[in-house]
């Protein structure tokens, strides 16, 4: 109520958003979408732990043990990403007669390309800002699944011409990863208050 202002979840909403019955059957797939961003996401993870485990990649916070530390943690999360069992496979993505493959991948590359405008005309700043963090996130994670031959042959040492990743999609592509991953939890939080509830 307005009176009275509280911080929780909200089962009401997320029962108007997700129920098959009061979403018209829509709920379901979206929680399908929801799943397979975070596989996507959790697969590029996976595949980009090579580019990240180079000795000349390093991550600069100002002061060098935390530098190492910051580093270390982070290809603790990547090892972690890696040996999840059920990973996605892009390969199934585009599979088929080569050139219509070469079609689909182009069409998909457009329509994520529209997302990302479509994303500059909402009003909400806030929501402008985490939904472009979320949508670059997601175009990391796929420029990264789309150039595996590419992460494969990057030099121990010196300099990978053929892959890189700038700080800015190394930032959108954990924050994205953040984000779906804390969805994903929610949405075992909501099914224990709903089973708890009836």
């Amino acid at each position: 109520t307005w009176s009275e202002k509280k911080w929780g979840p909200n089962v009401t909403e997320f029962q108007q958003r997700f129920d098959e019955v009061l979403t018209g059957g829509e709920g379901p797939r979206r929680l399908k979408n929801l799943y397979f961003l975070y596989l996507i996401e959790l697969r590029a993870l996976s595949k980009v732990l090579p580019f990240f485990e180079r000795p000349g990649f390093q991550l600069y916070t100002g002061d060098k043990s935390r530098d190492t530390e910051a580093k270390t943690l982070l290809l603790d999360i990547l090892h972690l990403a890696k040996s999840f069992p059920l990973h996605f496979d892009e390969n199934s993505l585009f599979t088929g007669n080569k050139k219509e493959a070469a079609k689909l991948k182009e069409e998909f590359r457009l329509h994520f390309k529209n997302i990302s405008k479509i994303m500059d005309c909402v009003g909400c700043f806030k929501c402008r800002l985490w939904g472009k963090l979320q949508t670059q996130g997601l175009g990391t994670a796929l420029k990264i699944l789309f150039s595996e031959s590419l992460i494969e042959k990057i030099p121990e040492s010196g300099p990978s011409y053929g892959f890189q990743l700038s700080r800015q999609e190394i930032v959108a592509l954990f924050n994205a990863f953040g984000r779906i991953s804390t969805s994903v939890r929610e949405l075992e939080n909501f099914r224990n208050i709903l089973r708890n509830r009836g």
